[in-house]
Order: structure tokens, then C-alpha cells, then sequence
């Protein structure tokens, strides 16, 4: 079985020192934020570590039930008490207006809550993480009779949320969605058709089950013009705000999959169902990339989440496990063998563990932070400054953090050996649990497509430009400090990698789309590793200026930032190469020859 203990120093570094907030500090919930830190994030380490934790491998072997008498979910022994601690405690409550029963509290604030549930319990964590992106929607774009009716039981816990979109013929590509919504004569809507892929369509942890279906109206225009976005309750909702008669739908099954075996994953029938609409009829799309986009970041998470617990128990592990001697010479000369930390591929892969978890996490608080900019700050310059930087970082965030979750997670097979391949050690359930990850949420090659296609040359390069100037100024300012030129000096140079492949990839793409389509994941992570980058070198400037008050803490981090600019931001040199190398052996004939 796994163990996890919540990296709360970690988040205190990021929150008190690497993020601005003191500058923003007259920005609304930011004052408040850095009160509520330190409680707050010492309750969550509490709660993911006592109660949901223990859970993980519970959920995992036990799996969920379906009744097919009554189309019933039942999920794992102590999930449902889990939940109710969890709402109780608020947690579902700390961004959220208000006015509709939230704390109003910042994002930055929220995102070490969210990944320290999913490294404790991934498959808890996603009912939760589905009813924010429900009430993102509804925020955004429902009426305010809509909002009064759910939003308050939503942020409260007491009912939870799901997105329904995807059809058997109709995944990444929604403009084939098929069900359909009637209007009715109380201005409600009879939806009729199926979903599939629902997760948390149906289950037993809240009172009521509030489903937002993508579907079409009678005089619907053919592809994604023609979708709306329509809510409809398990449970009817009566004027005083009791649970009235079920609603006309029901969980056809559930899906047996690789992995997250406590979070049901349902086939939904709509039969008639009482639904209302959303927003404008056929402008559905839009209501849903709210929905998306909110539940991208909050995917990046989760493979975060995922690397945080494989890193620790890999570290764990390798420090227990004896095995050979040092090349060096003996270590533990009155044991049979050293310890596997005396190896260098095993520090090696510890190394990598380290450095990619840790920038990670800074470059979620570092997104988080700015989507609070977006929202909250007084001069509309700079929320607009902050959202063309979310917008050009969340692609990038939910495909790389997803890609190393599932890397790390095998890495840290690799250093389990073959007990790692064995299921009651829990690392082949952290393989299993975020797989899924890269797939949901828009795969991460459609990720991709979105950074090239859509984010690279909007507004004239205007979101590249969000992330670009400050690596460019960051670069001419602290290249004059001796003690930077390590990290400012290779940081230009791979910097300039991604600058060139930018213009590449916007020079060929316009006159052969398919240049941009063949370089688009490679561009990708190379992205990332450069984002990295300038997040590890400014790291590396704190802890150079603070390295006395804390030495321990501080060195780790100097030694962390110079292995990744030593082995991992190299990298980005053979992913230009690959990049610029065009698309011509990838649209090559031959790929569908002979066989056999």
C-alpha cells in the first residue's frame, strides 16, 4: 500500500515567496488568502491523509455496484462518509462567490487542496472536480433563476454535478451529437437520448444529481452551431427548494475500465428527461468550453497529484530497499548491501521525479495565480494580460502534467522493480488511476492542436507574447547577477529553441497546415520544458537570496533547479530538431501496406 503525506512546505514556498500576492495584496480575497493559508492547508493535509487516503486501495479492489433493478450506483465501503466530510467541511466552498454560499477565495488558494486530493484518492477527487466545471457553467451563462435553483446545494456539496457530452459517434468531435431536447409547453425542455463516458452520472454520495447535456433543439443548425446546453436534475427541485419526484433518466451501466474503479463511469439514458435551458438556444458550445477549460486545470492536477505520490513512495522505497553496492565502494559496510539511492540511474530517476513534480506545481499556482489576475484585478489591462496567459498555459498545462503523471507513476515502477508490478505495493494503481488523464478533457494530442492551431496565432501572437516577454525580461535582468548566469545563461539559449520553433511552426503551418498537425506535441512539450525553465530558474534566484534562513530547504531547491537545467531542459534541442524537421515522413505513403 501507498503512503502520502501532504508537501505543505512546498505550498507555503510557493504561496509566501514565489507567487506575487503581496503586490496584489488590495486585490479582492488575496489579503484573505494569505491569512487562511497556513489553517487551511494544514486541515486539508488532515482530511486527505486520514480519511481519504486510506481509501484509495479500498476503492480501488472493491469497485462499484450497479443495481439493474432500480439503475443504482453504490459506491466503495467509507465513500460516502468521505463525502460528507468533505462537504462538510467546506471544502467544496473556497472559490465560489458569496452570494451563492462560497468563500470567495482565490484559485491559487484552492489548487493545493485539489492536488493533495488526488494524490490521496484520485477517484474521490473527480466527483468533486465535475461539479466545479458544472457550476462554472452555470455561473457563466444561466439565468439567475437557474443560479438561485442549483448553485447554492453545488458549492455547498449537498449535490453534486456532472457534463454530459459525449455520445457513442460524438467525442472530441461534439458537432455529431445526436440528442435531442422538445421544448414543452412550461417553457422546460424533454430531452431524449444517451450519453456515454458519464462520470459521475449516477452514485450514491449526494442528495441530488445535477446533469448539464449538450443536445438539439428542433430547428437545430447541422454541426456545432446547432448544440445547446440544457440542466436537468436527478431529483426535481420544488419551489421551497425540497427534492421532488425523479427525474425521466437513469444509468444504463457502468463501464469496467483500467483504472479509477471508484469513480463510476456511466452510460446515461435520457428519457423525456425535464430539462432547462442554458444560456442562448444553439450557443451551447461556448457554455461548455467554460465547462472544459475549467476541467483542464483542474486534469493538469491530477497528474500532479499522481507524480507527487509516486515521487514520494519511489523516494521512500529507494531509501529502504538494499540492494548491490555503490560503485564507489560500500556505503553501509555492516549491511549485505547499500541502500538503492547509491545508484546513479536510481538517483537519476529520483532526480527527474523531484524537479518535473516540483515545477509542476509551481507552474499550476503560477496559472492559478493568474486566472485569479483574470478575474479579480481592478484595471482591465491587466485581466486581460492575465487570461491571454491562462489561455496559451492551459493546453499546455493538462497535456504535460497528465503526460508525466502516467511518466512518473512507470518511473516509479522502474525503481519498485518487480514489486512495483505487483498490485498490493499501489503503484500499478497510480499507473491505472491516470491514464485516463491524457485521454479525457480533450486527449492531450488535441491539446496540442489547440496550442498550435488556436492559441499560437491569436490576436497576432498576443498569448505567446503573454509568456514570452516575461522569460525576455526576466533573462536581461538577472543575467547581470553572477550568481544567475547558471540558470539565465541556458535558460536564453533554450528559450531562443522555442522562439525559433514558434516561428517555424507559424511560417509552414499557413502555406501546409499538416507542419503544424506533425510538430504540434513535440512543440508541446517543448513548450513546457522551457516553461519549467524560467519557473526553476526563478526558484533558484529565491533560494539563493533566502539560502541562510533555511538551508536545508533552500539547498534542495538549488540542487533540484541544477539538475533540471543539467538533464531534463536539454531535451528541448532533439525536440526542435523533430519539429523542424517537417511533416513530410509523417504523411508519408505506406503507413497502411502490407500486413503480415
Amino acid at each position: 500500500m501507498t503512503t502520502y503525506t501532504a508537501p505543505l512546505k512546498d505550498f507555503q514556498f510557493l504561496i509566501n515567496e514565489f507567487l506575487p500576492v503581496g503586490e496584489y495584496s488590495d486585490v479582492e480575497g488575496f489579503a484573505e488568502a494569505m491569512e487562511l493559508a497556513t489553517p487551511l492547508l494544514d486541515e486539508a493535509a488532515k482530511f486527505t491523509q486520514e480519511v481519504l487516503h486510506p481509501l484509495n486501495q479500498v476503492g480501488d479492489v472493491e469497485g462499484l455496484k450497479y443495481n439493474p433493478e432500480d439503475h443504482s450506483v453504490t459506491t466503495p465501503e467509507g465513500f460516502k462518509e468521505a463525502y460528507r466530510h468533505y462537504a462538510e467541511g467546506g471544502w467544496s466552498t473556497i472559490t465560489w462567490p458569496t452570494e451563492y454560499g462560497g468563500q470567495g477565495l482565490p484559485e491559487f488558494l484552492n489548487m493545493p487542496m485539489l492536488e493533495m486530493v488526488c494524490s490521496a484518492n484520485l477517484a474521490f477527487g473527480l466527483t468533486p472536480g465535475l461539479t466545479h466545471g458544472a457550476i462554472s457553467a452555470l455561473l457563466l451563462h444561466a439565468n439567475e433563476e437557474l443560479k438561485q435553483t442549483y448553485l447554492p446545494k453545488m458549492i455547498s456539496g449537498e449535490w453534486t454535478g456532472v457534463m454530459c457530452l459525449t455520445e457513442p459517434q460524438a467525442g472530441t468531435d461534439l458537432g455529431l451529437v445526436r440528442t435531442k431536447a422538445t421544448p414543452n409547453d412550461d417553457g422546460s425542455y424533454a430531452i431524449e437520448g444517451g450519453k456515454i463516458w458519464i462520470s459521475a452520472g449516477e452514485h450514491d454520495m449526494a442528495d441530488n444529481i445535477i446533469h448539464l447535456i449538450l443536445a438539439r433543439l428542433p430547428d437545430a443548425p447541422e454541426g456545432t452551431k446547432g448544440i445547446s446546453l440544457f440542466v436537468a436534475p436527478k431529483f426535481m427541485v420544488n419551489d421551497d427548494g425540497s427534492l421532488g419526484e425523479r427525474n425521466q433518466f437513469h444509468c444504463g451501466g457502468l463501464d469496467h475500465k483500467m483504472g479509477i474503479h471508484a469513480s463510476p463511469t456511466c452510460v446515461m439514458n435520457y428519457d423525456g428527461a425535464k430539462a432547462w435551458l442554458v444560456g442562448e438556444p444553439h450557443k451551447g458550445l461556448r457554455a461548455m468550453f467554460t465547462m472544459m477549460n475549467a476541467a483542464r486545470l483542474y486534469v493538469g492536477v491530477q497528474g500532479l497529484g499522481i507524480a507527487e505520490a509516486a515521487w514520494q513512495n519511489a523516494l521512500t522505497y529507494a531509501e529502504e530497499r538494499l540492494q548491490g553496492r555503490a560503485l564507489t565502494g560500500p556505503k553501509l559496510k555492516d549491511k549485505p548491501a547499500d541502500p538503492i539511492t547509491v545508484h546513479p540511474d536510481v538517483r537519476r530517476m529520483l532526480w527527474t521525479m523531484k524537479a518535473v513534480t516540483e515545477g509542476m506545481r509551481a507552474m499550476t499556482m503560477m496559472t492559478a495565480f493568474e486566472m485569479d489576475l483574470s478575474h479579480r484585478h481592478p484595471d482591465k489591462a491587466r485581466r486581460q494580460l492575465a487570461d491571454d496567459f491562462v489561455q496559451i498555459m492551459t493546453p499546455v498545462v493538462k497535456s504535460y502534467q497528465t503526460d508525466m503523471g502516467f511518466e512518473l507513476a512507470s518511473t516509479c515502477m522502474q525503481v519498485y522493480g518487480g514489486n512495483g508490478f505487483i498490485e498490493e505495493y499501489g503503484i500499478a494503481q497510480l499507473m491505472r488511476d491516470i491514464r485516463i488523464s491524457m485521454i479525457y478533457e480533450g486527449t492531450n494530442g488535441v491539446q496540442a492542436m489547440d496550442l498550435v492551431g488556436r492559441k499560437l496565432p491569436a490576436h497576432m501572437g498576443r498569448y505567446l507574447r503573454s509568456v514570452c516577454h516575461p522569460i525576455d525580461a526576466f533573462i536581461a535582468e538577472e543575467g547581470q547577477n553572477h550568481a544567475m548566469v547558471e540558470f539565465t545563461k541556458p535558460l536564453e539559449k533554450y528559450f531562443g529553441y522555442l522562439q525559433k520553433s514558434s516561428l517555424w511552426l507559424a511560417q509552414n503551418g499557413l502555406s501546409n497546415p499538416n507542419q503544424a498537425g506533425a510538430g504540434a506535441v513535440e512543440y508541446q512539450r517543448l513548450f513546457a520544458l522551457v516553461m519549467l525553465g524560467f519557473i526553476w530558474a526563478k526558484q533558484a534566484k529565491i533560494a539563493l537570496e533566502k539560502r541562510d534562513e533555511n538551508p536545508e530547504f533552500y539547498d534542495s531547491k538549488l540542487a533540484t533547479a541544477r539538475f533540471y537545467f543539467a538533464r531534463i531542459l536539454p531535451q528541448t534541442a532533439a525536440l526542435i530538431l523533430s519539429i523542424t524537421n517537417g511533416c513530410e515522413t509523417v504523411m508519408a505513403d505506406g503507413l497502411e501496406g502490407v500486413r503480415g
